[in-house]
């Protein structure tokens, strides 16, 4: 079966990881610019339109949304571990420049205010990320770039920025013919710019960019103390509610097992919707409306606890969000946030505080009030990035006494649903280490479709670990394709390496078929789709799932929580 899949599934995509890797060992400054050639002849599902010279607005808008807003000004990305790595290469405070973020990639990142970008990375599959994403950034950025001068488009940006001109109809639409986008690529630039929209348009004619990259450090050694430094300032924040507890560990989010526990949406609803019409959020408004009139299939549930990590957010409400931590301690949640190290935030739910009367509506109450005599404890971790997964699993499994469940809950792509399906593999093939792990996954289809409104659930599914997310093309998609593989993500792979090391009396195998059957560990995996491969254009960079992305999120928070509930009690 698995094992004619063949080391590499597609030459091109080995070509440009060697090339970067090679360019790397330099101590220097390295361009970006040298890696356009071979990103391009690589034809990146993400980055489709890369040799044309009009302008792939999806693989921008996909960049743009996993860089921070500061990255038109930057000229320097420094890659390295820690704070000590830095320090060791001439960037002694770099944890003193401003902490910049991303919406749709979370990393610590620190900008001087002038050209340069100091990135801190957990493990390879940060490289693996971080370089395509800049080199498609600089190759779209610059055929725009030649196309606004080429059109005269950059002068009538400029005067209507001096006469303090909103873009009219007429001046978009001569836009769409200059840059040769469509009406709604254009409309897209405008939906994640705002206000900045123009200026930001001017920052691209400005000039074209020519990123430099710098890799301070890249040891296994540097990786896994940046690890250890991250377990430390857990293990000093929750030394004593961890200590000889039994453990159920989880890999999510940071808002959904919480909502689900803590109640503070629901019975703040009146404030949530409030906030909504005060800052006139009219679609939100109608969407409450819709839902309350049973108009549309929608949770009230999820919807709610999507304006609270708005509300939450928003520097105006800081005393509520100070509420919401003390409403969140009373049953038994500890937050934790990253240190300097890796940006992955924990949570520790102590069982015995939860209360039944504040759980979400949709959870079980039977016999709940037995979890009183429990002493386990959920440890839930902000979802990582590829083998960064593997050194936390990995890290955990040293330094607590018993992990009675392991439960994922994951973004991927999906080459046989559609965006919103809930997938459940039992089979995955990992990239990084060759093997294809077969394992019986705790959760089937009737676990999630009670709770999940507009998506379908498709279980007994092939997953495949990707190095990165740009590191896939159509040959190598169509391979894995015929071999029944139908979900794509990036972290099953790494998890499951560290589930066998906990298992077995060795380092996880190379290159081989590894049955996992026999473990005693509870395993479940949850995969939402949040992109489509063979749908050019479909990811989260056109099609963002925003308050919709919540209906397969919470579907397996839910399903999570009840697996840990039933298993405790029984």
């Amino acid at each position: 079966m698995d094992r004619g899949i063949p080391t590499s599934a597609s030459e091109e995509i080995e070509l440009y990881m060697r090339t970067y890797y090679s360019l790397l060992r330099s101590s220097g400054e390295i361009q970006i610019k040298s890696l356009g050639e071979t990103h391009a002849q690589m034809d990146s599902s993400l980055h489709v339109h890369a040799r044309e010279e009009y302008p792939d607005i999806a693989a921008f808008v996909y960049t743009t949304l996993r860089l921070p807003d500061c990255i038109r000004q930057v000229r320097l990305v420094l890659l390295g571990q820690s704070a000590e790595v830095f320090a060791k290469a001439g960037f002694p405070n770099v944890t003193q420049w401003q902490e910049v973020s991303a919406e749709g990639r979370r990393r610590k990142l620190y900008f001087d205010g002038n050209e340069t970008l100091a990135a801190f990375i957990a493990s390879a599959s940060d490289i693996d990320d971080v370089i395509p994403t800049l080199t498609a950034y600089e190759i779209e950025w610059n055929k725009m770039n030649q196309l606004l001068w080429q059109t005269g488009a950059t002068r009538r940006l400029e005067d209507s920025a001096r006469r303090g001109d909103a873009l009219n109809a007429e001046a978009k639409n001569q836009l769409c013919e200059d840059l040769r986008i469509s009406a709604d690529d254009l409309q897209t630039l405008e939906n994640i710019w705002g206000r900045n929209f123009a200026d930001n348009l001017l920052s691209i004619a400005s000039g074209p960019k020519q990123f430099a990259l710098r890799a301070l450090a890249g040891s296994l050694v540097d990786y896994r103390k940046a690890t250890q430094r991250w377990w430390r300032n857990i293990a000093q924040s929750a030394a004593p509610i961890l200590a000889d507890r039994p453990v159920y560990f989880v890999s999510s989010n940071t808002h959904s097992l919480v909502n689900l526990v803590s109640g503070f949406a629901l019975e703040h609803e009146a404030e949530l919707i409030a906030y909504i019409r005060d800052t006139r959020r009219e679609d939100l408004l109608r969407e409450y409306q819709a839902i309350a009139q049973e108009q549309v299939r929608s949770r009230k549930e999820n919807f709610l606890y999507y304006i609270l990590k708005k509300f939450a957010a928003d520097p105006e409400n800081a005393a509520a969000a100070q509420e919401k931590l003390r409403a969140e301690a009373e049953v038994g949640i500890t937050q934790i946030g990253s240190d300097r190290y890796l940006d992955v935030d924990a949570q520790i739910i102590e069982l015995n505080k939860i209360d039944p009367d504040r759980l979400d509506p949709r959870l079980p109450r039977g016999d709940l009030e037995k979890l009183r005599q429990s002493r386990a404890v959920i440890f839930n971790i902000d979802y990582p990035l590829g083998l960064s997964a593997y050194q936390i699993y990995s890290e955990l499994t040293q330094n607590v006494d018993q992990i009675k469940g392991f439960y994922v809950l994951g973004k991927s792509a999906t080459l046989n649903g559609r965006i919103g399906d809930v997938m459940i593999p039992n089979v995955v093939y990992d990239e990084h280490s060759r093997n294809t792990y077969l394992f019986a996954n705790c959760f089937s289809a009737r676990d999630i479709a009670p709770y999940l409104v507009y998506g379908s659930v498709l279980d007994n599914q092939k997953a495949i670990s990707v190095k990165g997310t740009f590191l896939q093309n159509r040959k190598f998609v169509e391979l894995f394709y015929r071999e029944g593989y139908t979900d794509i993500e990036m972290e099953a792979g790494p998890y499951l390496s560290a589930v066998y090391e906990m298992s077995y009396p060795r380092r996880f195998p190379v290159n081989e078929i590894v049955r996992l059957y026999q473990t005693d560990l509870d395993i479940g995996f949850l995969h939402y789709a949040t992109d489509k491969p063979f749908s050019k254009g479909k990811n989260l960079g056109a099609v963002h799932l925003a308050y919709y992305g919540m209906d397969p999120t919470y579907a397996g928070a839910l399903a999570i929580l009840q697996r840990i509930f039933a298993r405790e009690i029984n």
